[in-house]
């Protein structure tokens, strides 16, 4: 078993990884975005992979999440844990909760969300009704659970593209259609894993309340920041005793 792991913004930390060794990959469809991090954790061998770049360089549209995943894949990943900051689109998701995610709704545009540039070798058309892989679901919520943190098993997130926030209309119709939290991240990295064949699992952080929530300031930036480094060891810590209790 080898753990790749794709981190969010700031939750891409190599010092959670035994003896690291960088390994540079490139794929028939680009580089990914940083290179990889081979190591160890509770002796599982595990991968990190920097989603926005190490400097944090890439917009979420310029992504190349197919690079990603199959970088990852190319690196020996059996398994792909995702990390994600996240707007909460429910009240009962406060800043700070961890959500494990179950379904997503695309509204990307301008992405690559297939392998398939063509169906020259045969039509490829990949089930996607259940995109997150349940025993990693169950795996992440009872680490956090066990770790004694606010966390919400399953939630549907949706995909903006970005990177502009949402307006109070779209904020409010995307809570109407079902959506749970917001980010600009899991389409299509999820679509593509599933597509690649590699078990994917998310834990997404809420950091905020989103727009539609009209007693309370609309998200910023620097709020996001504030929020995210307050929690972010608690992403970490689900993260590490998940790889460990997997190994």
């Amino acid at each position: 078993m080898k753990i790749g792991i794709i981190g969010g913004s700031g939750l891409d930390d190599p010092d959670i990884l035994k003896d690291p060794v960088k390994l540079a990959v490139t794929t028939a469809y680009g580089e990914p975005s940083s290179p990889i991090l081979a190591g160890e954790i509770n002796d599982t061998q595990t991968l990190i992979l920097a989603r926005h770049g190490t400097k944090h360089q890439y917009s979420p549209t310029q992504v190349n999440n197919r690079a990603n995943i199959q970088a990852l894949k190319e690196a020996g990943a059996t398994h792909i844990l995702a990390t994600t900051a996240c707007g909460s689109l429910r009240e009962e998701i406060d800043r700070g909760h961890l959500v494990i995610l179950d379904q997503f709704i695309d509204f990307t545009r301008f992405r690559k969300n297939t392998f398939a540039d063509s169906f020259e070798h045969g039509a490829v058309h990949t089930p996607m009704a259940e995109p997150f892989d349940r025993m990693l679901s169950d795996q992440l919520y009872e680490t956090a659970q066990g770790l004694g943190l606010s966390v919400h098993k399953g939630g549907c997130v949706i995909t903006i593209e970005g990177p502009r926030f949402s307006t109070i209309a779209e904020s409010k119709m995307f809570r109407m259609w079902g959506a749970d939290v917001i980010n600009m991240s899991t389409a299509p990295e999820a679509m593509l894993a599933n597509e690649a064949g590699i078990p994917y699992g998310a834990v997404a952080m809420s950091t905020d309340y989103d727009c539609w929530k009209e007693d309370e300031e609309p998200v910023t930036w620097e709020e996001i920041l504030r929020v995210f480094n307050n929690n972010a060891d608690n992403v970490k810590r689900v993260l590490i005793e998940t790889v460990g209790q997997m190994g």
